[in-house]
């Protein structure tokens, strides 16, 4: 069965949707904000911020601020897919976030400690805490985008909080979900804000840098986090036929695996990633020849690109690769979803971005991902994604045929 991209929308700190982000890109735009628009107690360390237009009435510092990036990419999407009532009633909402469980913001952080901490050994509440009733702990996030914008949907509506992976898993979901024959069409993708809570915990991890990421470089000394949002509107090949819908793209396989290693480190030979990868190639039945570039995960930590560039020259030795969180900050829940939006509108543009930041060659990682804009020679990407936990996910992508 043939899964084909029918909308897609994003925005990041590159830009508001997928063009304006690519060649936000191209043209080496990195609008890195102050952390002190989080509190004015964030440590110093500065963040690819979307800008304060997006969220109607000003920044809630809660989950309300993921929902309304989610709400304009979706609303974005579903418009460029020019999907019709009847098709909405068929569709699924399968969307990525870190926020799903709203622990991802202070509120409900302080909430979560309260309750751990008014718990007995045998795990009776000693008391009540007027906190958690006021929290966001369950706030049902694709449920509600589902009843926002698509109510009359009749699909699942499944949230996704995979650390890093979660907007690539919910992308990887969605095609599951269709290719069974579960729904003929989904609405999915990634969203996420930032906050205190996650802003503090990667400073804790020492995983930071306070100037301008590097993502590959020799002398990369940690990521920057950005904020983001991307969706895409998947539909069975044969149900966008019948109502003549536009096509951006086709999503060819996906692959997940995990590597049981480490909480927050990948494993040293990247197991997990190159089981994805070959799971993605095998269901795309396609191989590494095909592709003509990598989206990679390149976050500029050390241990991140170490393992993730080795892995990519093993498999792919020939195939550029692009690093793009060097114009985008690592999105978090939205990153695997605005990589693959990112992806495609490179295939459909014809064109690779250069990967910002990077300058000298890592002889540990053994390549230079892409130094300058290149050309697109073939008609498949790929995406990589890797998070917390020990999950790798992959995404093949083509253009439309």
């Amino acid at each position: 069965m043939d899964v084909v991209v029918t909308g897609m929308a994003c925005l990041c700190a590159a830009g508001t949707n997928p063009d304006a982000a690519l060649h936000g890109l191209e043209n080496a735009r990195r609008h890195l904000t102050s952390s002190q628009c989080l509190d004015t107690q964030a440590l110093p360390y500065p963040f690819f911020s979307v800008g304060e237009a997006l969220f109607p009435g000003g920044r809630r510092h809660s989950a309300w601020d993921t929902f309304c990036l989610a709400h304009e990419v979706v609303t974005q999407a579903l418009a460029t897919a020019q999907l019709p009532l009847w098709a909405q009633r068929e569709s699924g909402v399968i969307f990525g976030t870190t926020a799903g469980s709203a622990l991802h913001f202070l509120t409900s952080y302080r909430a979560s400690r309260a309750l751990a901490e008014n718990v007995d050994a045998s795990g009776t509440v000693k008391k009540c805490n007027d906190a958690i009733g006021n929290s966001d702990i369950e706030d049902y996030f694709s449920s509600n985008l589902a009843l926002q914008l698509l109510p009359e949907a009749c699909g699942q509506r499944l949230t996704i909080t995979d650390a890093c992976t979660s907007g690539a898993d919910a992308v990887g979901i969605a095609v599951d979900l269709i290719t069974t024959g579960q729904c003929p069409c989904a609405v999915c993708g990634g969203a996420d804000a930032l906050s205190l809570v996650p802003h503090t915990g990667f400073a804790r991890l020492m995983i930071f840098s306070d100037t301008p990421c590097r993502p590959f470089d020799r002398n990369r000394n940690g990521l920057n986090l950005g904020e983001g949002a991307a969706a895409l509107v998947l539909e069975d090949a044969d149900f966008a036929k019948r109502r003549n819908a536009p096509v951006f793209g086709r999503i060819l396989g996906f692959g997940s695996a995990s590597d049981a290693y480490h909480f927050t480190a990948p494993h040293p030979e990247g197991r997990g990633l190159r089981d994805a990868i070959a799971m993605a190639f095998a269901q795309a039945a396609i191989s590494a020849e095909d592709i003509a570039f990598v989206n990679a995960h390149g976050t500029a930590t050390r241990e991140n690109d170490r393992v993730e560039g080795q892995v990519l020259h093993a498999l792919l030795p020939y195939t550029p690769v692009w690093g793009s969180k060097g114009g985008t900050g690592h999105t978090l829940g939205a990153a695997g979803a605005l990589e693959a939006v990112l992806a495609l509108t490179a295939l459909r543009s014809g064109f690779v971005p250069a990967t910002q930041g990077f300058a000298t060659l890592d002889p540990e990682i053994g390549f230079a991902p892409t130094r300058e804009v290149q050309p697109v020679t073939r008609p498949f990407a790929l995406s990589t994604s890797l998070g917390f936990g020990g999950g790798n996910a992959a995404l093949v992508l083509g253009v439309a045929r």
